[in-house]
């Protein structure tokens, strides 16, 4: 088998632990951080329960084609507020499972990688995030996924953090 790389990442939140659940969970706000600097979610569903999906749409800003790239996370574990796991599939605009190649991603991911997110109340109105995204083929896709995730947490952040 070949290797696999994982992105690790973990987070503090200056926001009660329901709110920062709420930015996971909610289309609203999934739209409001989802993507990297630059980039946009001018769609977001959530179906949130073991068989449900989420479904995101982050579009790339004009100086990169402006292309829009479709994600299904298909929900496999939740316990509100704490745990979130699903399997992040690319999909085509109505939802259907697509391969990364077809998405325009060949080599970076298995079509099917494991993704976990856990909460934990840190008291104090402060929240901790630990996410882990398994199935990078190559350590250089790996590295692309993880700045793209911190600048995903910078948005949300901004969003939910209730410090001045």
């Amino acid at each position: 088998m070949a290797p696999r790389f994982d992105v690790v990442v973990t987070r503090d939140f200056d926001a009660p632990i329901e709110r920062v659940w709420a930015a996971w969970t909610t289309p609203s706000d999934l739209r409001e951080w989802w993507g990297p600097e630059g980039f946009t979610c001018p769609r977001a569903d959530a179906d949130i329960r073991v068989g449900g999906a989420i479904l995101v749409t982050m579009r790339a800003p004009a100086e990169w084609g402006g292309a829009d790239y479709h994600n299904r996370w298909d929900i496999t574990e939740v316990e509100a507020p704490t745990t979130l796991r699903y399997l992040m599939r690319f999909c085509d605009e109505n939802g259907n499972v697509i391969t990364p190649a077809e998405a325009g991603v060949p080599g970076a991911t298995t079509e099917d990688s494991r993704h976990e997110v856990t909460l934990t109340d840190l008291g104090d109105g402060r929240t901790r995030l630990d996410m882990v995204e398994h199935g990078y083929l190559t350590v250089e896709a790996r590295d692309m996924s993880r700045g793209g995730l911190e600048q995903c947490l910078d948005k949300m952040a901004r969003l939910i953090e209730t410090r001045a």
